[in-house]
C-alpha cells in the first residue's frame, strides 16, 4: 500500500474543505444543477442495506443520481460489470474476519483439480478496519434502469416525503412551540421554536426546520445526551451544528425530502477550522449523526428497550468503540469496570462516566459490517486512493 495513503477520515475532511471554499459543499448547495437532491442515500442493491454516515458522505459527495453502490467483485457476482476505466469510491467498515488462502508449509497456495485456489475464513479476535472500493450503477453495465429499481424500492410505501416527515415529527413527541421569527431548540425547556409554517417559503422548507430542530433536540440528556454548553460562535457550538447538518443530510436521504441546512453562512468558515485542525472529527460527527438518525427514524427503538432491561457488562467483553476496542477486565458490585483498550492502557470506570455510558450503548448496539465481508477483494490498490475531487 502505498506510503502516501490518507486515512478515509483525512480525505473527506479536505475534500469539504476545499468544496466549503468553493461553495459547493453539501452544506451549501442541498439541490443540483439538475434539480436532483444533491445527496442520494447510498445502498447495497444486491442486500439492500444501506451504508453508515461517514461512508455515505464519502459516495454522497460524487453527486450521482443513481443510490445503487457496490464493489467490482459483488456487481460481477450479480451479473454486472464495471465499465473500463471507472474510478471507484474508498469506504472504511469494521470487519470481523477474513477470507485467505490455503497455503502448504512453504508458502504455496493449495489448488484443487480445476485449479482454484482454495480458501479458509479467517475469524479475528477483535475488529480491523476493512478499505474497499465502491462503484455506483453509472459506472456499471447491465444494470436495471434507475427508474424501474426505484419503482421496486418505493413499492408498499404509501406515504409521501412529506408525510413521511410529518408522522416522524410527530412520533418524536417533542414539545414544539410556535411563533415568532427564529427556529432553536431551548435546552434548558427541552422546546423547540419554530416561526409558523405559513411563514416558510413552502411546506418542505418547515419540515426540513423542524428535522434540523430535532437534530438538536436529540442531544438532549434523557436522550443521546450530547455535550452541548458550547455558546454561539465558540468551536463547541459549530461542532454541534455539524453533527445535525450532517444528520439532516442523512435523514433527508431515508426519507427522500432533500436536506436544507439554513444557517450555512454563519458555520462554514468554523467548519473548516474543525476539519483542517482535527480531520478525525467527520468520523466523530458522522457517528454522531448515525446516532441521531436512528433515534428519529426509530431504528433503535427495540434496542435501546433491550439495552434498559437487559444489557450489562461481563469479564471477557471486547467492545469496539470509536477507533478501538475495550476488553472488560473486572466488575465490581459498584458496577463500575475495569477495561483495558488495544493499546493496553487501563481504566476504571464509573456507571456516571462518559466512557462508560458509551461502551455500554456500543456493546447494546454493536457495529455491524455495512457490506459483505468479501466485497473489498479483488480491488486493485492502485485504484483511486485519493478521493475523486
Amino acid at each position: 500500500m502505498s506510503k502516501n495513503f490518507k486515512a478515509l477520515p483525512i480525505q473527506l475532511s479536505d475534500k469539504l474543505i476545499a468544496e466549503i471554499k468553493e461553495g459547493n459543499s453539501l452544506f451549501q448547495k442541498p439541490v443540483k444543477e439538475n434539480g436532483m437532491p444533491a445527496f442520494v442515500k447510498p445502498i447495497n442493491p444486491t442486500t439492500g442495506k444501506g451504508y453508515s454516515a461517514m461512508n455515505a458522505l464519502a459516495l454522497g459527495m460524487q453527486r450521482r443520481d443513481d443510490p445503487r453502490w457496490m464493489s467490482a467483485d459483488a456487481a460481477r457476482y450479480a451479473g454486472n460489470w464495471v465499465k473500463e476505466g471507472e474510478k471507484g469510491t474508498l469506504i472504511e467498515f469494521p470487519k470481523t474476519s477474513d477470507i485467505q488462502a490455503i497455503r502448504t508449509a512453504e508458502g504455496k497456495t493449495i489448488k484443487d483439480d480445476k485449479g482454484v485456489t482454495q480458501t479458509k475464513t479467517v475469524e479475528f479476535e477483535k475488529p480491523q478496519q476493512g478499505k474497499a472500493f465502491l462503484f455506483n450503477a453509472e459506472q456499471m453495465k447491465d444494470v436495471m434502469p434507475l427508474q424501474e429499481f426505484l419503482a421496486k424500492q418505493e413499492e408498499g410505501q404509501t406515504l409521501s416525503p412529506v408525510e413521511r416527515a410529518e408522522k416522524l415529527i410527530e412520533d418524536s413527541k417533542a414539545v414544539i412551540i410556535h411563533g415568532g421569527q427564529e427556529a432553536y431548540y431551548d435546552k434548558k425547556r427541552d422546546a423547540i421554536f419554530l416561526p409558523e409554517k405559513e411563514t416558510f417559503e413552502n411546506e418542505t422548507k418547515y419540515y426540513l426546520a423542524a428535522i434540523h430542530q430535532l437534530a438538536h433536540w436529540s442531544g438532549h440528556e434523557s436522550r443521546l445526551n450530547r455535550p452541548m454548553e458550547g455558546k454561539f460562535g465558540s468551536q463547541d457550538y459549530a461542532r454541534e451544528e455539524m453533527r445535525a447538518a450532517i444528520a439532516g443530510i442523512l435523514i433527508g436521504g431515508e426519507l427522500k425530502i432533500g436536506h436544507n441546512f439554513g444557517q450555512k453562512d454563519a458555520y462554514m468558515s468554523s467548519f473548516s477550522r474543525i476539519l483542517k485542525d482535527e480531520p478525525f472529527e467527520i468520523a466523530k460527527a458522522s457517528r454522531d449523526a448515525q446516532k441521531i438518525a436512528n433515534l428519529l427514524l426509530g431504528i433503535d427503538l427495540k434496542r435501546e428497550q433491550k439495552q434498559s432491561t437487559d444489557i450489562g457488562f461481563k469479564k471477557g467483553d471486547e467492545i469496539a468503540y470509536l477507533d478501538t476496542t475495550y476488553k472488560v477486565l473486572e466488575t465490581h458490585k459498584n458496577k463500575s469496570i475495569k477495561v483495558e483498550d488495544a493499546d493496553g492502557t487501563r481504566k476504571v470506570l464509573k456507571p456516571e462516566y462518559g466512557l462508560y455510558k458509551s461502551l455500554l450503548e456500543a456493546k447494546a448496539n454493536p457495529r455491524e459490517p455495512e457490506m459483505e465481508l468479501d466485497e473489498g477483494r479483488g480491488q486493485s490498490e492502485e485504484q483511486n486512493y485519493q478521493m475523486e475531487r
